[in-house]
């Protein structure tokens, strides 16, 4: 069930969004939320050096009547301010722009939200101006309206309007952020995601692992198991409704999906011997789950729902880590076949295995981008360290340089790699993310340790 809507909120009137070529915003008699303009700016930010400097302006978000809400904050004029910080530490913590956030600007009357003071934002040296609008209805929801101008040209680019209930409020703040963000950058937007990890705590040889997940900046944290039994390798289904995940009680490797909507979890399969790494399939209808028996370790397919396995390998060896191709014509895996780990590449019924890694080392861990040009993957040669190459197994690069990092998982647009980090010193694990230049690095709080994360497609 969707728990907002980006629609044009017809009860205010209001001018239609203006493209990116018109120079002057059309007159609004209020603030109000219409769909955002369908233009875009061409183009793949690869060298995002004429972004990095790109100033934002993000002020509060007035309230046309201050009114109690259960949101963040207890009223609508605090949680105007709140919404307005949520879209600055997305953009900052992005890497790509230089946002101001609104602690550190002066708050703008509700009417001028439709009509900015340009004058006023020029002189700030402010080149985009991202602002907005909060107001609660009788019955507790909340319609947040978000307007990114050009400060110079003096020109609406895009608007969006959100209907959201009161504990959703951040998912408002980053729709906003990505209708900024893509439609400044070009890129798919990922903010309204969710991600899954394993949150560890405990002794370094004996760590109690559970199944967690949050939104993407960190926040809204949840623990889905209660560390009886312990969580590895989670990953999201494809419409973001389930969880699939490897459990160990008592020695026993088992793979559940965990439903989001209800709490239930749903037995897929129990190995006969050690089993590792569930991975769905991009319909959804299937798993792809590595398991060992007799010395020989193979990748295996199941239907989501349980029954028969399929099994895809058979050659001497490990071969684990299955992960498809977006279109699900290819499987990208990890085996020791030659000798040591490698990736290699198969067809999705287990045809046409053949090694793409050829530049020394190890490589494991193997995931394919969701644009379907590059596979990350983490490269052991002295430290672990994340990797991509694009699908045949060239064009090699680092992304981190640190002492061990690992099991890269990919952002909806493709645009970011997330990963693991074990601290040498302490043993101690947290989860990070790099974008593809390798330049912007940072960790997310979470509030224990972290491993195994598994970002989510971006919500509907």
């Amino acid at each position: 069930m969707k728990l907002f809507s980006a629609a044009l909120i017809s009860a205010l009137a209001l001018a239609a969004p203006l493209s990116a070529q018109q120079t002057a915003p059309k007159a609004a008699p209020a603030p109000a939320a219409a769909p955002p303009a369908d233009e875009g700016l061409s183009g793949s930010v690869t060298d995002e050096s004429e972004w990095q400097d790109l100033g934002i302006a993000i002020p509060t978000f007035p309230t046309n009547e201050m009114l109690p809400t259960a949101a963040d904050g207890g009223n609508t004029e605090a949680l105007g301010r709140n919404l307005a910080r949520v879209i600055y530490g997305d953009l900052k913590n992005n890497g790509l722009f230089k946002p101001v956030g609104p602690d550190a600007l002066p708050a703008i009357p509700y009417g001028e939200v439709a009509a900015p003071a340009f004058a006023n934002w020029r002189g700030r040296s402010a080149e985009m101006l991202v602002q907005g609008f909060v107001k609660s209805a009788p019955d507790g929801r909340l319609t947040v309206g978000c307007y990114l101008y050009d400060v110079a040209l003096g020109s609406e680019l895009a608007r969006q309007g959100y209907v959201v209930k009161p504990e959703e409020w951040r998912r408002a703040a980053h729709k906003c952020a990505d209708m900024v963000y893509a439609r400044l950058s070009g890129e798919s937007p990922f903010f309204d995601s969710k991600i899954a990890y394993i949150a560890e705590t405990g002794p370094k040889g004996n760590r109690r692992k559970q199944l967690a997940i949050m939104d993407s900046d960190g926040a809204n944290h949840r623990f889905i198991t209660n560390g009886q039994a312990t969580a590895l390798t989670p990953r999201y289904s494809p419409d973001y409704s389930k969880i699939a995940y490897l459990s160990y009680l008592n020695g026993n490797p088992r793979i559940y999906v965990y439903d989001i909507g209800t709490g239930r979890q749903t037995l897929v399969t129990e190995g006969k011997g050690p089993t590792f790494a569930p991975r769905w399939s991009p319909d959804g209808k299937s798993i792809l789950y590595s398991m060992a028996l007799a010395g020989n370790t193979d990748i295996y397919r199941v239907p989501a729902t349980g029954g028969a396995s399929v099994k895809l390998t058979d050659s001497p060896g490990i071969d684990v880590g299955g992960s498809y191709s977006p279109d699900g014509s290819k499987i990208v895996f990890e085996s020791d076949r030659s000798g040591s780990q490698q990736v290699y590449v198969m067809n999705a019924d287990g045809t046409n295995q053949k090694r793409v890694s050829f530049f020394g080392g190890r490589a494991a861990t193997p995931e394919w981008s969701p644009r379907g040009d590059q596979i990350a993957f983490t490269h052991i040669a002295g430290n672990l360290r994340i990797a991509v190459m694009n699908p045949g197994g060239g064009e090699m690069r680092y992304l981190t340089d640190s002492w061990q990092d690992e099991a890269p998982t990919w952002s909806p647009n493709g645009r970011i790699v997330q990963f693991f980090r074990t601290a040498k010193s302490t043993g101690r694990t947290g989860i990070w993310q790099v974008d593809l230049t390798g330049r912007n690095e940072r960790k997310l709080n979470t509030p224990v340790d972290g491993s195994d994360p598994a970002w989510g497609p971006v919500l509907p």
